[in-house]
């Protein structure tokens, strides 16, 4: 699969301009989805010197990307086209729900569990008002 994986929040904890302590279990779930064959995109809103910084940090915890905010390394931005990257699952702490966790993601990508934000998250789902109720609401 292909996994774009966010930095700031995601891989280490949000203390942007600067690069934050990395958050538990990244660094060893990142490495054990490389060696499984997945291939990691680094998805970042960093750019110029604070990319690098980030691209430089992950190397020195043993994390080289396939690609950095490109679909592939050879990638060449252009403005006709959008920065939109294609993956399979996208990791970032800005998800609706929030981040769950890396221990969460290691289990949803290697156990095949269908991801519910209610399973992970104090969520309550919203009741739904069926339609003949709307219907009655009108003529009210």
């Amino acid at each position: 699969m292909i996994i774009a994986v966010d930095f700031d929040g995601t891989i280490v904890r949000h203390e942007y301009p600067k690069i934050g302590k990395p958050n538990l279990f990244a660094f060893e779930t990142l490495k054990a989805l490389q060696k499984q064959g997945h291939r990691l995109i680094l998805w970042t809103y960093r750019a110029g010197k604070e990319l690098d910084d980030a691209v430089e940090f992950c190397k020195e915890h043993g994390i080289e990307f396939y690609a950095v905010n490109k679909n592939y390394p050879e990638e060449e931005f252009d403005e006709t086209i959008s920065r939109k990257i294609y993956a399979d699952i996208y990791i970032d702490d800005r998800n609706i729900g929030g981040f769950p966790g890396w221990s969460v993601i290691w289990k949803l990508i290697n156990e095949n569990i269908p991801f519910k934000n209610e399973d992970f998250f104090d969520i309550k789902p919203v009741q739904q008002e069926s339609f003949k109720d709307k219907f009655i609401k009108l003529f009210k």
